[in-house]
């Protein structure tokens, strides 16, 4: 039964992204296979087909799990995936082969707490429950944010595990008082009414707003170069284009299942972003430090090891024309 299942959920996902990929060649064979999520703030890979050579096919496959995103690249069945900074740090404090070619989305995190609660301002978190998800991105962010606030997560709150699709309605039965997620589930809180925005966890320059990224493996550099700088170019043309049209980024979103009132809520808590500048790596390495000193890795890895630059070194020269082949 099982294995039935499994297949029938694949068939499901095919279809899925055979309708939102580029072309498929006749012998139906992709030359790129790209994962991201089925988000806003994740949305380019839908749209590279619109940016590479007609005789050029690719195919992209929705996950809902960053660190599932890692694994099937390192088993081989992605050319290059989204994931987010933190869970490339972790891989790369574990030797894993995973290089940041470009960047993906910033920002999209927020804090939020029940509506008409008493709970005003992050310091008003101490003795709450808080749902999170532990080794994301998000988790850092709420622990930074005990941290400024003087609360100690392991005495002063209580930090519950929820699935970021259980939250909202753990939230709205008071089964927690708060919790950390990303877009659009706090933008739903909001729009459906039982919840509100307590704060956007950004704080400074120490990490800024980095939030994920496009990684590809060493091998997949070494031995197929030229395929993963088409896939870089299409994502920086892409990213241009939704950020220059945002109505067109808006209603391809809404295919996702996302009511407009709620990306509309979203969106200045969403960025789309593909280049990579020197600010960006200080910022993730302050961001393995954080991690490290918050016991969520071994050690810190090799920063500048985990990014080649020369891709969106190489976009950044041909964004300025129509195809690439």
């Amino acid at each position: 039964m099982k294995t039935l299942i499994y297949i029938i959920c694949f068939l499901l996902i095919l279809v899925f992204t055979v309708s939102l990929s580029g072309c498929i060649n006749e012998e139906n064979e992709f030359d790129a296979t790209v994962g991201t999520w089925r988000t806003a703030q994740t949305i380019q890979p839908y749209v590279y087909h619109e940016h590479i050579g007609e005789d050029y096919s690719m195919n992209v496959l929705p996950f809902t799990n960053p660190g599932d995103q890692k694994s099937a690249l390192l088993a081989g069945g992605l050319d290059m995936t989204g994931t987010t900074i933190a869970l490339a740090i972790t891989g790369a404090s574990k030797g894993e082969p995973i290089v940041i070619v470009s960047s993906l989305c910033n920002k999209c995190s927020a804090i939020v707490v029940r509506e008409g609660s008493d709970i005003e301002t992050p310091a008003d978190l101490k003795g709450k429950t808080i749902a999170y998800v532990p080794g994301t991105m998000h988790h850092v962010l709420l622990l930074e944010t005990l941290k400024k606030e003087g609360l100690d997560p392991n005495e002063d709150v209580v930090l519950k595990r929820i699935d970021f699709f259980d939250m909202g309605q753990a939230l709205s039965r008071g089964t927690v008082d708060a919790f950390c997620s990303g877009e659009p589930y706090p933008s739903v809180a909001v729009a459906e009414g039982y919840g509100r925005i307590l704060t956007y966890p950004y704080y400074g320059d120490n990490i800024g707003t980095i939030n994920a990224g496009m990684i590809t493996t060493k091998d997949k550099i070494e031995n197929d170069r030229d395929k993963i700088q088409v896939l870089v170019t299409a994502h920086a043309r892409t990213t241009q284009h939704l950020n220059q049209n945002k109505d067109e980024w808006l209603t391809l979103a809404e295919t996702f299942g996302t009511s407009r009132d709620v990306l509309e809520i979203a969106e200045p808590n969403m960025e789309l972003v593909w280049d990579i500048d020197d600010d960006y790596i200080e910022n993730t390495r302050n961001l393995a430090i954080e991690m490290y000193e918050l016991g969520m890795i071994n050690n810190v890895p090799d920063i500048d090891s985990m990014f080649d630059l020369s891709f969106v070194e190489e976009a950044r020269n041909n964004t300025n024309n129509t195809n690439i082949n």
